[in-house]
């Protein structure tokens, strides 16, 4: 195998790993949105997917889970559903694609080297798919971020909500699955079908071993 075709496999699953545990921190981080008020400057509020907390200069920490789903707005409950789909396809991707590198196992037979690349292929679609999936909801929450910032039909005494951390976790963990899925699927589109070389050795032995055996009985028919 090409060495340069199993540096991208590498890359490619070292990636969705990052990915994955990128995605995982993104859908429980708490700072999805900030907001700080003038009135109250020693506390910042965080609002996230699961609960909304109050931080205090002191370093204390108040959260408070949401009671239930479907009183959420519609832009968490969006975000929510989607990044836990998200994590789900991006961990089905790297699980998929794992098995389908060429260090996992030896090469055995042509068949089994049409099943690790289809376990590749299958493991970068899920993971540009699960690219995608991170990408909507952080750029949707962002967007709306942007478009209730800028309203001028609130007066601007009123506070407004903020980009938090979460939002640029939730942006790299996109473009990392992304990047993890293009890299698994041109590794596969680059790969050609090879033969083990180790039964090929066999069978090559065997047959000169087989040889010197069988030519003193063709000597001794012929006497």
């Amino acid at each position: 195998m090409d060495p340069g075709l199993g540096t991208l496999e590498l890359l490619g699953v070292f990636f969705s790993l990052a990915a994955s545990l990128c995605s995982l921190v993104t859908l429980m981080m708490p700072q999805w949105l900030t907001l700080s008020t003038e009135l109250l400057p020693t506390e910042n509020f965080q609002l996230g997917l699961w609960e909304t907390c109050v931080v205090q200069d002191l370093g204390v920490t108040e959260c408070v889970p949401y009671n239930s789903l479907l009183g959420l707005p519609a832009d968490i409950r969006l975000a929510r559903i989607l990044m836990c789909i998200t994590l789900a396809t991006g961990l089905m991707g790297l699980l998929f694609a794992i098995p389908g590198i060429n260090l996992v196992n030896s090469c055995r037979r042509t068949e089994s080297l049409k099943v690790k690349r289809t376990l590749k292929m299958l493991g970068g679609i899920l993971g540009i798919a699960a690219g995608v999936l991170g990408l909507v909801p952080v750029s949707y929450v962002a967007h709306l971020t942007v478009l209730r910032f800028f309203d001028e039909s609130v007066p601007r005494v009123v506070p407004r909500w903020e980009f938090g951390d979460a939002l640029f976790l939730g942006w790299t963990a996109g473009c990392l699955h992304l990047a993890a899925g293009f890299l698994l699927v041109t590794s596969c589109l680059f790969l050609q079908d090879e033969t083990c070389l180790l039964h090929q050795s066999i069978a090559l032995n065997r047959a000169h071993m087989t040889g010197p055996e069988r030519s003193p009985r063709r000597r001794t028919e012929y006497v």
